[in-house]
């Protein structure tokens, strides 16, 4: 019966590490990063999306108080960060999936 030395069983542990990296690495590079030229920056595009959120979240605020709703709104505190992220991540969904 033939016994591995320590180094030996090392380096198989390695090969087959490696065997699964090198199909994987490829995979995992951005073909490009999503930014706008704006002005001579790059801003990335989230925080487009983040900003367009904030704003429609105001919008909605300003209606629900025009149409007498947001009294009916339990945890203000919540209620709004979570429209604004909500209309952040849709928005971001719908451009750059």
């Amino acid at each position: 019966m033939k016994t591995k030395s320590p180094g030996e069983a090392g380096r198989l542990r390695t090969d087959k590490i490696a065997a699964f990296l090198v199909p994987v690495l490829p995979e995992t590079g951005c073909p490009r990063a999503p930014f706008f030229h704006i002005l001579g920056s790059f801003f990335p595009s989230w925080i487009l999306c983040g900003f367009v959120g904030i704003l429609l979240a105001v919008g909605v605020r300003l209606l629900f108080v025009r149409v007498n709703f947001e009294r009916e709104l339990s945890p203000l505190i919540l209620i709004y960060p979570c429209l604004a992220a909500f209309f952040s991540f849709s928005i971001w969904l719908l451009l750059f999936r």
